[in-house]
Parts: structure tokens; sequence; C-alpha cells
């Protein structure tokens, strides 16, 4: 965790009326971002972003932030901005982390997940965002993402081409019911949920990439989270909530359901070995049996037929029973 604090810091700082504030480096995630936690000399916390340019660009978090809080969604409020050096200030939404609190009070953890569905239920019924179409070339570049660096850090050598016929032939059933489509989050999982008081209020985080796709996407990202265990039953409990809270048809939705993990888990596998093989970051391997679990369920549902007769024609049985295999790390 890098402490060098961003250049012209101070000044950013002092302009959004928090100049000699104290300054905590926290934690990042798998990007170039990093985050900061500010503190005043009366107690008051923001929480600072640094996106550095030419990496990253803070813009699409700012649409995104400002859309979610004029529609009664709760981002993080914007204290101040400098997109050119890639600086935001933001409301700190505390500790209260979703994934530590119910490593705490597991007991809690229906009505916590219950609450997360419910913020979904919720930006099913808004208008789409002022976002991009999640569309047929976005889905196929990030399934190619396993082919490229999953397959290839295992030596395989596979059909990529059928790869991606199979997909398109999995996805071309699910694209007409993602229109006009809903406000997809796309990373919406435990450790990108603060609870703000209460059980049922949701704080959202890391919403930058927002696209408007299909209501399963963020669904599936929440109950088939790549960084916490969420049991079957618990899964199924919460399909069934949002169901009944949205009264989407059960059967069509699992099946949309089942097509976009399988997108995403295998996105997330090919996103994990790349952090170790680009980025020297080996710590995602060991999420990867969790993923590929979970996209094993995704496979056995006959929406995905054409994907699994690609795995079984290519992807080694050790592989597979291995959950994705071993890496020399």
């Amino acid at each position: 965790m890098s402490t060098n604090l961003p250049a012209d810091l101070e000044s950013f700082l002092a302009q959004a009326g928090w100049a000699r504030a104290r300054i905590e480096p926290l934690a990042g995630d798998a990007s170039f971002r990093r985050y900061f936690r500010v503190t005043r000399a009366d107690g008051e916390t923001a929480m600072l972003m640094d996106a550095p340019p030419p990496n990253e660009d803070p813009t699409p978090f700012l649409r995104a932030a400002r859309w979610l809080d004029l529609n009664g969604l709760r981002a993080p409020r914007i204290l101040a901005d400098r997109v050119d050096r890639g600086l935001v200030l933001i409301e700190d939404f505390g500790h209260a982390r979703m994934r530590d609190y119910l490593d705490q009070w597991p007991d809690d953890e229906a009505a916590v997940y219950k609450g997360a569905v419910e913020v979904l239920a919720q930006l099913r019924e808004l208008p789409p965002g002022p976002f991009l179409d999640y569309s047929l070339s976005e889905y196929l570049r990030e399934v190619r993402l396993f082919v490229e660096w999953y397959c290839a850090a295992q030596y395989l050598d596979v059909d990529a081409a059928g790869f991606i016929s199979a997909w398109e032939a999995v996805l071309g059933e699910l694209l007409p019911r993602q229109r006009p489509g809903v406000t997809v989050l796309r990373d919406y999982h435990a450790e990108n949920i603060m609870l703000l008081g209460a059980l049922e209020k949701q704080g959202l985080l890391d919403f930058q990439d927002a696209l408007i796709g299909h209501p399963a996407y963020d669904l599936v990202s929440l109950l088939q989270d790549a960084r916490r265990d969420v049991s079957p039953e618990l899964e199924a409990e919460m399909f069934d909530h949002y169901i009944q809270a949205t009264g989407a048809d059960p059967e069509t939705f699992l099946a949309d359901y089942a097509r976009l993990g399988a997108q995403r888990n295998l996105k997330i596998v090919g996103i994990f070995v790349r952090l170790w093989r680009r980025d020297g970051k080996p710590r995602y391997l060991d999420l990867i049996p969790r993923v590929w679990a979970l996209l094993e369920r995704d496979l056995a549902h006959p929406a995905l037929e054409p994907v699994a007769r690609w795995f079984d024609a290519n992807i080694p049985d050790h592989l597979r029973a291995a959950n994705g295999g071993s890496y020399a790390v």
C-alpha cells in the first residue's frame, strides 16, 4: 500500500476547506486508484480518491455518483473534485462495510442481503441512466479474457473461435430482454456496499463502470460473490425475494441469471490471472476456486449448453476437478 501522496494534494484540500487535515492511506482495489481517509481537526472525515491520469479517469465515477444521488440511491456525495489531476473528495460512509459486518454478525446475513436486493429492485424501477449500453461486443470482449489469460497461463491450445461462437449463441437469447435496460453497477458485492446506520440502508461504492444492461447482472454479482461465500440456500432465498419484489418471470430470469453468472465468472477468472501475470498481484489466484465452483453451477443450466459443450471439449477434466487448477507463482 503506497503512502506517497498525490501531487498538489495540499492545495486541493485547502481549496475544498480541508487544509491541514490528517491523511491516512487505505487499502486499494485491483486498479490504479488509491484511497485515503482525510480527517479535520474537528474530527469530521471524508474520503479522497486518487485516480491518476492517464491510467484512470474519475469522470465516469462522478457522472454515476451524481445520477444515483439524484435518483434516491446512496452514492457518496461529491465534496470537491479536480478531474485533470484525478482527485475527488467524497463523503465518508464510515467503517461498516457489508463484508466486515457479516464477518462479525453472521446471524444478520439474510436481513443484510435482503436490503442489498431491494436496492436492485429500486434500480429496476428507474429509467436507464446516462451510460453506454452493455453491448454484445462488450460481453464478448470480457469473456475473451478467459481464453487470453487463463487458457494461456495453463498452456491450453483451445478453440478460441468456437468459444466466441458459443457465447454469441448463448447471449443472443438474452439481448432482447435487456431493452430498454436498467442501470447496471457491474461490481455490486459485499465489499462495495456500506451499511449506513441500519441494515437495510445501503451505501454504494465502485460504480464508475456502470452500463445499461440486464437486471440479472448485478443480482448475480451480489449472490455469486468472488470474495465471499454465499450459500446456495441464501442465493436461492434472495433470488426468490428479487422475483417477488419485481414480478420478473422466474424461469426466464433464472436462465438469464445463469448466462450472466457464467459470463461474469469467466471474466473474473481471466482478470484474476491477468492481475497475477501482468500486474504482479498473485493474491487474486486464491479466489479462483470459489469463482470456478460458481461457474460450474452456471454451466449446468440448459441455457449454457453451447458453452458447456465447449468446456467439455477444451478444458481438461483435471483442471475442472481442481476448480481451475494450480499456478506456478
